[in-house]
């Protein structure tokens, strides 16, 4: 790893936590429509390991919301885009260059179905990952972010699904969950409590 490291001009390793207003899985994962025709969804990374340039960027979190009128694919989305604000500016400045896609990783496609940005603000986070299903993200007073097993309907009793998706665009392999909570409330707004959820481990990197 320490090798290929040295060889990329970048990399960015950690926690994605995922969550939109699908029902349980998203059918975005299996290049289906959306469940109800629309996406209110979004990401938010925290990175564990990772650097741009010489700009170490361990521990920092940085998240992108953004509701779309259909499908991802098919763009005119509206994007609030938060960046943890214990970032100092080289960071600040290599974190919103990643989300405006100028630099690479997932963003580079996502922009180009974003018509309209809010931000970066920068933001306090408080994020908890106790284990692959249980995770909390609030950034401020802007978004809340929290998964939990999804039951079974009819005895109560917690499955764990996963989604193994060798062409995955966020990430390749991560536990399909439900939120407890997704609330966004500036520039864009929504509340998707109790629909898809997920919790991945992530790893981009590039020359």
């Amino acid at each position: 790893m320490m090798a290929t490291h040295a060889r990329t001009k970048w990399h960015l390793r950690g926690t994605v936590v995922v969550a939109c207003n699908c029902e349980y899985g998203c059918p975005c994962n299996f290049n289906a429509l959306p469940s109800h025709g629309d996406c209110e969804g979004g990401w938010t990374w925290h990175v564990t390991e990772g650097s741009h340039d010489g700009v170490r960027l361990d521990g920092l979190t940085f998240s992108m919301a953004v509701d779309w009128p259909g499908a991802i694919h098919e763009g005119n989305g509206e994007a609030l885009l938060l960046i943890d604000e214990r970032a100092d500016d080289r960071q600040r400045e290599t974190i919103g260059r990643f989300l405006a896609g100028q630099i690479g990783g997932p963003w580079v496609i996502l922009v180009n179905t974003i018509v309209r940005f809010h931000g970066p603000q920068f933001v306090p986070y408080e994020v908890v990952l106790d284990d692959e299903a249980h995770a909390c993200v609030r950034a401020g007073e802007v978004l809340e972010m929290a998964t939990e097993p999804i039951r079974n309907p009819v005895t109560g009793a917690e499955v764990h699904p996963r989604a193994v998706l060798p062409e995955g665009l966020i990430f390749k392999d991560g536990a399909m969950l439900s939120s407890v909570a997704y609330k966004v409330s500036d520039g864009i707004a929504y509340d998707h409590p109790g629909k898809y959820a997920a919790v991945a481990p992530f790893e981009y990197m590039g020359s």
